[in-house]
């Protein structure tokens, strides 16, 4: 019997990445080649790459040259957001023998099957972006305990500093009955907890035409599919990976705040607290709506993890401006901040854009927003000691720990136990750590969560 093709896979990127990551394993799978880890040696490698920060070509180059470290012989395949947007760049990066589009990537297995080691440049495959025009589902299964479920795919959304819609193409949405059926596929493999994944999701069955009263009702909506999902047996637990405030609804705010099983976490795209970078950003809302999803959220779910994303140094933003976003982000009841700083993106409007922002000036105002995002997650947790809540275990980075979060994203460290991977406890939140995260201990035990405590769950 011959020894099965093994391909690698390396994810960069976003939530969606990796379940479509997942999926391109899966038809490997089928095909009959063995999956191994990026650590080991393989015939195929795979890399998944992300367009969102200005380091992407720095990455792909150093993960390309670690395969071949690994493998001197292995093909290697990109694929991703910025093999769309830069596919000729990529095929000049020695060992690279292809490279895939937006609408090519899930035809990966009719490229590979006879493709040889490029001895120059790698062969390209990447059309239109507008090419990408079917909707392909993704979940991801294996490496986490949660499962990332692809229901949205692209954007039409301009915003001005977004490639985006260039790598993905427009806005397209799975069906309701097909995501249903993806998670039911995933409950049958033993997840606990779906994150519902896209690039814009709350526009799922095009909502935004809907929502702004464009067309009337004609497809499914974002609220029509959580409102399906709630009803799959077997899935303890929903998450909404991000959605944008003029799509975070208020009917999705209160179903959320009533379900059992979407978790009490949002995570809001605020970008700028100043409304004139807001107009400049080519934004659908202003500060006043965004404060009035965050007041509604709070009025119903008092205890519930809302997670912000800035962009800082945005061209035109004066110190003023800055000072502005960071008042109005402090005065808020938000829970943590992802600080992304400002860096120009070809073919975008804000490239083209005057009055740059200084980079030193980006780096400080990113790092006062970073300092300030910590101390509204400490504060967070702080409002939740002595509280219990249920937390889902999975396996943590360090050795001889495990992880976990609460219904509400507050993170758990805890000694390892392998029995508890994947499994829901009721835990009381103790103290927070050095790390700033949360320890724990069994309903009515004194300790700092451990084996006594664990042993008292299930006497």
């Amino acid at each position: 019997m011959s020894t099965p093709k093994t391909v690698s896979f390396h994810t960069l990127g976003c939530k969606l990445n990796y379940s479509e990551t997942s999926t391109l394993g899966r038809l490997f799978g089928d095909a009959g080649y063995q999956e191994v880890k990026f650590g080991e040696g393989s015939d195929i490698y795979v890399i998944n790459t992300c367009s969102v920060t200005d380091f992407a070509d720095r990455k792909c180059r150093q993960i390309v040259r670690r395969a071949l470290r690994l493998s001197p012989q292995a093909k290697v395949v990109v694929v991703g957001c910025y093999a769309q947007l830069k596919p000729k760049e990529i095929a000049e990066i020695p060992g690279v023998d292809l490279v895939l589009g937006a609408a090519e990537k899930f035809r990966i297995l009719e490229f590979v099957e006879h493709l040889e080691k490029a001895p120059g440049k790698g062969m390209v495959q990447a059309g239109e972006v507008k090419e990408a025009s079917n909707f392909t589902g993704a979940f991801s299964f294996g490496d986490r305990t949660r499962s990332f479920l692809k229901v949205q795919d692209g954007c039409d959304y301009k915003c001005a500093f977004c490639t985006i819609p260039m790598a993905r193409g427009n806005s397209r949405s799975d069906t309701v009955e097909s995501a249903v059926a993806n998670a039911r596929k995933i409950a049958e493999l033993g997840v606990k907890e779906i994150v519902l994944t896209g690039v814009n999701l709350g526009d799922f069955g095009n909502g935004t035409e809907v929502i702004e009263g464009a067309k009337p009702k004609k497809e499914a909506l974002f609220i029509d599919l959580i409102r399906e999902l709630d009803r799959v047996d077997g899935i303890e637990r929903f998450r909404i990976s991000s959605i944008e405030p003029n799509l975070c609804t208020n009917e999705v705010i209160e179903f959320v705040a009533q379900s059992g099983r979407f978790m009490p976490h949002f995570h809001i795209p605020l970008q700028s607290g100043n409304n004139r970078q807001l107009q400049a950003m080519r934004r659908r809302y202003r500060r006043e709506l965004y404060a009035e999803r965050v007041a509604h959220i709070k009025s119903l779910m008092p205890h519930c993890c809302i997670g912000v994303d800035v962009i800082v140094g945005f061209p035109g933003e004066t110190e003023e401006d800055f000072l502005e976003t960071y008042r109005f982000i402090n005065e808020m009841d938000v829970s943590y901040l992802h600080v992304f700083t400002y860096s120009e993106r070809p073919n975008t409007l804000a490239a083209e854009m005057p009055d740059a922002v200084p980079l030193a000036g980006r780096r400080r105002r990113n790092e006062m927003l970073t300092i300030l995002s910590e101390k509204k997650r400490r504060y967070f947790y702080g409002q939740h000691l002595g509280e219990t809540r249920p937390v889902l275990f999975e396996n943590s980075t360090e050795p001889g720990r495990m992880s976990g979060f609460t219904d509400n994203y507050i993170r758990i460290d805890a000694p390892l136990e392998e029995g508890l991977i994947n499994s829901i406890l009721p835990l009381k939140l103790e103290a927070v750590n050095a790390a700033g995260l949360m320890t724990a201990a069994g309903p009515g035990a004194s300790q700092p969560f451990g084996i006594r405590q664990i042993s008292s769950l299930f006497s």
